[in-house]
């Protein structure tokens, strides 16, 4: 039988391919926070879940840990969490005072990656944290958007498609955050060039409790800016514009409008910073130079 590959093409074992499998146990007061953990909460049922089946079973998967030398104080190397930081909380509730540990040694940039990785495979994100770790690699270690996803095994589009969740305003990011909209919803809202169009849609759409497909249809009857209400309805889109819009949009990342004259018409497509240009032209086969 054919092996299914999942959505990521690179998983812990492609990152650290001679990670060596020994175990060795390690007191659980010297174990410390990795600083670019990107998952920035945790859910406390599930935590307490899992807690409790460690105070049954154990910790059946070690955690991935870099060794902290104490140099010259003479007391006993601490232990920076590169991958397990929720296996690790759950310990502590359930009251071990030792857990298993794999020790490599690391780049900063690589924890972030491991972390970040381990986090993808187990749907440990949310949108936002996600795109975060995304920034965070890009703005720190000076990677590029197509390193990015090569790095972390995510397709073009799915990072650049996350970043983007970072132009919204703070207070539709914290709707994201509190799983209020979906990141369908929020992708769609993004259609919406001003920020005042966006912001009364999303309250349309928690209001309305608007499914993902009705958010998009709500996004493109919206008026134009400078249009007058007055009762008057805009003209339903032409289903076949739509449906190529929606093509072109899944291919490329990014909202695009397409507008047809008697003669032709003309294919817009936006991008909302530098990077995301950049990844476009990638996409297009075209030269990202100047």
């Amino acid at each position: 039988m054919a092996r299914v590959k999942t959505g990521l093409g690179k998983g812990l074992g492609a990152l650290i391919p001679r990670l060596a499998q020994s175990t060795e146990s390690v007191d659980i007061d010297l174990l410390v926070c990795n600083p670019y953990q990107p998952r920035l909460a945790m859910d406390a049922a599930a935590l307490e879940e899992l807690a409790e089946s460690i105070r049954q079973h154990g910790v059946l998967q070690p955690l991935l840990v870099s060794r902290n030398d104490n140099d010259g104080d003479g007391g006993a190397p601490t232990y920076q969490v590169i991958a397990g930081g929720r296996r690790l909380e759950a310990a502590r509730l359930a009251g071990l005072t030792q857990v298993p540990v794999v020790v490599k040694e690391t780049t900063a940039r690589e924890g972030l990656e491991l972390a970040l990785v381990e986090n993808l495979q187990r749907k440990d994100l949310n949108p936002l944290e996600e795109a975060m770790a995304y920034r965070r690699l890009m703005d720190e270690f000076t990677l590029k958007q197509n390193e990015v996803s090569e790095r972390v095994g995510r397709s073009r589009s799915a990072v650049a498609n996350a970043l983007r969740l970072l132009n919204l305003s703070e207070e539709i990011k914290d709707s994201l955050a509190k799983g209020e909209i979906s990141e369908g919803h929020a992708r769609a809202l993004l259609g919406l060039a001003e920020e005042s169009q966006r912001r009364a849609a999303w309250q349309r759409t928690l209001e309305k409790g608007l499914s993902v497909r009705q958010t998009e249809e709500l996004v493109r009857s919206w008026p134009s800016k400078g249009k007058s209400g007055g009762g008057q309805r805009t003209k339903a889109r032409n289903a076949d514009i739509e449906a190529v819009e929606e093509r072109l949009q899944t291919v490329l990342g990014t909202r695009v409008s397409l507008a047809k004259g008697r003669r032709g018409g003309r294919i817009t497509i936006h991008f909302y910073s530098d990077e995301e240009l950049e990844g476009l032209l990638e996409r297009l086969g075209l030269p990202a130079g100047r």
